[in-house]
């Protein structure tokens, strides 16, 4: 009930406005854009002009090839063009935001003093630091791609094969491959945007990886500390690590035996330390990250250490472990 009531919501805040703009979180990846690009197809048949918010420079290997393709096809802009766009009556307005709840994490936060209308759409724990929007719907699923599939079938929107390779592309990205946070809702999402015509063979294209970048993971997963089901793994503090690299490798260790809970700790330039955790799902791993302050939900998130030595940022990811602030 609670999520139709939330479903009638938007619509009715998408019919009042004239101009839409997405956001997600920055470094995006699959799941981000993704879920944008689906929203941005069910709003474009509503008549609505739709934009999306990219300032990242830098892009993963998959979201730079979908940028690439989408060029022209989709209106992307850089928040910093935002004022030209913005229609002139300010409540015909409305930012959507996609994959995150947090502003710290957000493309450019300073953008939301523009709109007096926010929606976010999102499957990551909301807690105190959720930005303040008029709507905001929440579900703990494998992605916010599988949601806007749920999205898709409340507005009568069928995809394009395009579009749901995207989809599937961002499921299987926040699944590791359909092996966590998995359901038979998520497996048939998955059926739903094959049916449609999303490929596969797409999908495994979009998810490629460097094999330089791949060698440098398994150095990291050699230096793994293993007690009581908690791994921790240790980056090398002359590396630096792409976010999305240390997510994997978390991952990664949640295959290997007696591990319940993953962390991973690498530099991700010269002054910081990010982390990166996981869990099976019989541990919650959310007030750790709490206590850390960090994001995410029971089974996912991360943290970032300002101006910290990994060895520091593993002395408080301990005493985070044990109870402690």
């Amino acid at each position: 009930m609670k999520k139709n009531k939330n479903y009638k919501k938007l619509k009715k805040m998408i019919n009042k406005s004239k101009t839409v703009f997405f956001m997600n979180h920055k470094n995006l990846d699959l799941d981000a854009i993704g879920s944008s690009i689906g929203m941005y197809s069910i709003l474009e048949d509503m008549k609505k002009e739709c934009f999306i918010i990219v300032d990242d420079e830098e892009h993963e290997k998959g979201v730079g090839k979908i940028l690439k393709e989408v060029e022209g096809v989709y209106n992307i802009i850089s928040s910093k063009d935002l004022p030209v766009f913005l229609n002139k009556h300010p409540k015909k307005n409305l930012l959507i935001i996609l994959d995150t709840n947090k502003n710290e994490l957000l493309q450019n936060k300073d953008a939301l003093e523009y709109f007096e209308n926010i929606a976010v759409i999102d499957h990551h724990k909301i807690d105190k630091d959720t930005i303040d929007a008029k709507l905001i719907i929440n579900e703990e699923i494998s992605s916010t791609c599988e949601m806007v599939l749920e999205l898709a079938n409340y507005f009568e929107k069928k995809f394009k094969p395009y579009v749901c390779t995207l989809l599937l592309a961002g499921i299987t990205l926040d699944t590791n491959n359909f092996s966590l946070k998995t359901d038979s809702n998520t497996f048939y999402a998955a059926y739903t945007l094959t049916a449609y015509g999303a490929s596969v063979n797409k999908v495994q294209y979009l998810l490629k990886q460097d094999l330089e970048t791949y060698a440098e993971r398994q150095k990291l997963l050699s230096n793994v500390e293993l007690k009581n089901g908690i791994a921790i793994a240790k980056g090398s503090p002359y590396i630096i690590y792409r976010k999305e690299d240390l997510a994997r490798i978390a991952d990664t260790l949640l295959y290997f035996n007696d591990v319940e809970v993953s962390f991973v700790l690498g530099k991700i330039n010269k002054e910081d330390v990010a982390l990166s955790a996981r869990s099976l799902g019989n541990k919650d791993i959310s007030k750790t990250l709490e206590r850390l302050k960090g994001g995410g939900d029971s089974r996912t998130g991360a943290a970032v250490f300002k101006n910290k030595k990994i060895s520091e940022a593993e002395d408080l990811l301990e005493n985070a472990l044990k109870g402690g602030k």
